[in-house]
C-alpha cells in the first residue's frame, strides 16, 4: 500500500510517499504567518488548503492519504458553501489569555477535571468563543444554522471530501473534551460560548475519513501524536519530542488516564475497536521559532554554525538564555513570562549568545523529561525535528537530562506515523543515525543557575 502522508504543520505543509520498502518526498510548501496585532498569530485557511492539494498532486498514484493536522489551530466556516468565515487562529496565538484569567479558579479546575487541560490560550476552546463574539459573519452563520466551527483537520475533511469529522486525539487538544467519556462536554461549551451542535463528530483515528478523487483518507490525527506513533513508542514509558516551531514532549502512559507531575493527560490515539491509549504531553512554545528570532537578529546566518561549538557551555560560564518569547507553557502556563538573557559582558559575541539560545531549549526541556518521569519511569528518548540534526544539541540535551537521545535516520516522524498508523511497516525509518549519551558535562550548579533564570522569567512582569 503506497499511503500519501501529509503534514500540515505551523510554517509548512509537506508529502511523504510511503510504502514497505522506503518514502520519498513529494513535495512541501511554505504559507504565510500573518500577526495583525500583537500577540496574535494567524494562517490563511484558503492557502493551507491550496497547498494540501498541491502536494499531494505532486505525490502521483497513491492507495491512500493520511493527514496530520496542527492540532489546537481552529477557525470557523459555512456548513453549506464550506466558505471559511475566520483565519486559522494558531496555537501560539494569545489573543484570549486575559479572558481566560477571568474566569476564575473554579473554572480552572473544572476545566482540567473535565478536559484535563488548564484555561490557556494555547487551547482551541477560547479561539472558538472569541470568533463567535467578534466576527459577525461567525454569529451570523449561527443565527442561520449554518456554522461550522473545528479544528482545521476538520475544516480540511469536509471541504476535500464532504466529511466533517475529526479524531479523539486531535479533540482532546481542544479543550472541550470529556476524557473519561471520550465525547464533547457540554459544561465546558458552555463555559467557552461554542455550540456543540456546531463541532464535529468524533471518530477513530483509523475510521475513515471519506475520500478525495476516490483515494480514502483512512488516517486524521494531530501532528504530535502522529509523531509519537512513528517513533515506535507505543508501550508505557516511551517518549519522544519533537523540536518544530515549539518543543514538544509526549510520553506513553497506557489505557488509564494519567494525572499529576505538572504535565497534561491527553489521547494518544484511539483505534477502532481498541481502548484509548492515553499519553502525558509537555511543551515549549518556542523553540525553532526561538532560534529563528536569534537568526533574524543576527546572532547566527547558517545553521551549520550551531553544530559545534569551542569551550565549555554558555551556561557554565554564566551566560543564560530563557526562551519564553511566547511565555512559558508546562508546567508553569505563564503568558506573562519573559525572555531574557543574563550574565553577558563586554566579551559576549553574536555566537555565545546562540549557543546560550540552544542550551536554554534545552533546559526549558529537560523540565518537561523530569516532570514525565515523575509519573513513571521513561525508558526511551527519541527527538526528531530541525534542532535534533544539531549535533551539540543532543550532546547538551543528553548532558542536561542525564539519559540517552536516540535520533532517528528519518527526519520525517510525524509523515512516518501517519504511514504506520495505516498499516505500512515503517520499522526501516527507525533505526537511530545517532545516540547521544550523558558525559556530566552539565552540572548541579549548571542547573541552579538556569532555574535562577528561570524564576525572574517568572517574577519579570509582576
Amino acid at each position: 500500500m503506497r499511503v500519501a502522508a501529509i503534514d500540515q504543520g505551523t510554517t509548512s505543509t509537506r508529502c511523504l510517499v510511503v510504502d514497505e520498502d522506503g518514502a520519498r518526498r513529494a513535495g512541501s510548501r511554505l504559507h504565510a504567518q500573518h500577526h495583525p496585532a500583537p500577540g496574535r498569530v494567524e494562517h490563511d485557511p484558503e492557502e493551507l488548503l491550496g497547498n494540501i492539494r498541491a502536494v499531494l498532486d505532486a505525490a502521483g498514484p497513491v492507495d491512500a492519504i493520511a493527514l496530520a493536522n496542527q492540532g489546537e489551530s481552529c477557525l470557523a466556516w459555512d456548513a453549506l458553501t464550506g466558505e471559511a468565515l475566520s483565519p486559522v487562529i494558531v496555537w501560539q496565538d494569545s489573543r484570549t489569555a486575559a479572558a481566560l484569567a477571568g474566569l476564575g479558579e473554579a473554572a480552572e479546575a473544572r476545566s482540567r477535571a473535565i478536559s484535563g487541560l488548564p484555561l490557556d490560550a494555547y487551547f482551541s476552546a477560547s479561539k472558538l468563543g472569541w470568533l463567535l463574539d467578534n466576527v459577525p459573519a461567525v454569529a451570523a452563520a449561527r443565527a442561520r444554522g449554518r456554522l461550522r466551527l473545528g479544528t482545521t483537520d476538520a475544516f480540511f475533511l469536509d471541504r476535500l471530501a464532504g466529511v466533517f469529522r475529526t479524531d479523539r486525539a486531535t479533540a482532546s487538544r481542544t479543550g472541550l473534551l470529556d476524557l473519561d467519556s471520550g465525547e464533547w462536554s457540554a459544561e465546558l461549551c458552555a463555559l467557552h460560548r461554542v455550540p456543540a451542535a456546531a463541532l464535529p463528530e468524533i471518530a477513530p483515528v483509523d475510521a475513515g475519513f471519506g475520500a478525495l478523487d476516490g483515494v480514502p483518507i483512512r488516517v486524521s490525527i494531530v501532528d504530535q501524536q502522529a509523531a509519537l506513533y512513528g517513533h515506535g513508542c507505543q508501550r508505557r514509558g516511551e517518549a519522544k519530542i519533537t523540536f518544530g516551531t515549539g518543543a514538544f514532549l509526549l510520553a506513553v502512559t497506557g489505557t488509564r488516564r494519567p494525572s499529576g507531575a505538572g504535565l497534561l493527560p491527553t489521547i494518544a490515539w484511539h483505534r477502532r475497536g481498541e481502548a484509548p491509549v492515553f499519553a502525558v504531553e509537555g511543551g515549549v512554545y518556542d523553540a525553532g521559532a526561538a532560534l529563528e528570532w536569534a537568526r533574524r537578529i543576527g546572532l547566527f546566518a547558517d545553521p551549520a554554525e550551531l553544530d559545534h561549538f569551542d569551550g565549555p557551555s554558555a551556561l557554565s560560564r554564566g551566560l543564560v538564555f530563557v526562551p519564553a518569547l511566547s511565555g512559558l507553557a508546562a508546567p508553569h502556563w505563564d503568558r506573562r513570562a519573559a525572555p531574557l538573557f543574563i550574565g553577558m559582558d563586554a566579551a559576549t559575541g553574536r555566537l555565545d549568545m546562540a549557543r546560550a539560545v540552544l542550551e536554554g531549549i534545552a533546559l526549558l526541556t529537560v523540565g518537561l523529561i523530569e516532570a514525565a518521569a515523575g509519573i513513571g519511569p521513561i525508558d526511551r528518548l527519541s527527538i526528531d525535528g530541525g534542532l535534533s540534526q544539531s549535533r551539540y544539541f543532543g550532546r547538551f540535551l543528553a548532558a542536561a537530562s542525564g539519559r540517552a537521545i536516540h535520533v532517528p535516520g528519518s527526519h520525517e516522524m510525524t509523515a512516518l506515523g501517519l504511514a504506520a498508523l495505516c498499516g505500512v511497516d515503517v520499522g526501516f525509518a527507525r533505526t537511530p543515525a545517532r545516540v547521544f549519551g550523558p558525559d556530566g558535562s552539565v552540572t548541579a550548579a549548571d542547573r541552579r543557575r538556569f532555574e535562577a533564570a528561570l524564576g525572574k522569567s517568572l517574577s519579570w512582569r509582576e
